[in-house]
């Protein structure tokens, strides 16, 4: 009986770690705003309704010190890869809007991110957060809660392996990063390059007139105005990119169960 209550207590301690890394790592239910113990409270039962739910006859522990520390890292890995392939998404995102404001001439306007305490400039801060209200919207913390739990049926607990599709897995998607900056940028920056030859004719041309107080109001109204006029396209694309997750992550979790 008491092997019985030890090997149970084990089980959800380890499905608790795999949840709790995932709510650290994932975009908004890691944000610094949550607080901790408010995390641990829904790991913690999150991790008891899976371990009423879950085939235990299929896990095996050595119950010893060194197999569970082992088995604790597996766990908080694996948790830690669902909710960062997310944050790939995210990044680039904001990496995007970094470029945009960077053309902008904005970049000394940065504030604040709360939620993970950098800087960045303005425009790099309202696409992350408005690519984080898209995700609340289409109920991507949900569908990341019930991946999570998905995952334990994919890679049993403290069955991680890392394999050479996982690792090739994650340096292409977190490569996408600068793929996902440039699609979202790109129209903008292209129009911004054509500015800048302008600016340079000008200069050229007319060497007495101060070309960067003349056209740095006109980069940042015509920066706003190709926004504005950008929008419905940036919310289809980051759309797209979040429900694309579901695929990358299901790839993730078939390479860490070979």
């Amino acid at each position: 009986m008491k092997e019985i209550l030890i090997g149970d207590f084990l089980i959800v301690l380890l499905i608790f770690l795999r949840i709790l890394a995932m709510m650290i790592a994932a975009p908004v239910l890691g944000s610094n705003v949550i607080p901790a113990m408010a995390r641990i409270f829904i790991a913690f039962v999150i991790a008891y309704i899976v371990f009423l739910t879950i085939d235990k006859s299929k896990i095996v522990l050595d119950v010893n010190l060194i197999s569970i520390f082992l088995s604790a890292i597996k766990e908080i890995i694996t948790g830690t890869i669902i909710g960062m392939v997310l944050n790939f998404i995210f990044f680039g995102i904001s990496y995007a809007g970094h470029m945009i404001g960077f053309d902008m001439g904005l970049m000394m306007a940065e504030v604040m991110n709360p939620s993970s305490e950098v800087q960045n400039n303005v425009i790099g801060e309202v696409l992350f957060f408005g690519s984080l209200l898209l995700f609340i919207v289409i109920n991507g913390h949900h569908f990341l809660i019930s991946a999570t739990v998905a995952s334990f049926n994919i890679v049993p607990v403290a069955k991680y392996s890392i394999t050479e599709p996982l690792i090739g897995l994650i340096i292409k998607y977190s490569s996408a990063v600068f793929i996902i900056a440039m699609k979202i940028a790109a129209p903008i920056v292209v129009s911004f390059l054509l500015i800048h030859i302008a600016e340079g004719i000008i200069a050229r041309v007319i060497p007495q007139i101060q070309i960067m107080f003349i056209t740095q109001p006109l980069k940042i109204g015509l920066g706003f105005i190709f926004l504005s006029i950008l929008i419905p396209l940036y919310i289809y694309v980051i759309k797209n990119l979040l429900q694309g997750y579901q695929d990358q992550l299901s790839q993730m979790l078939n390479a860490m169960s070979t």
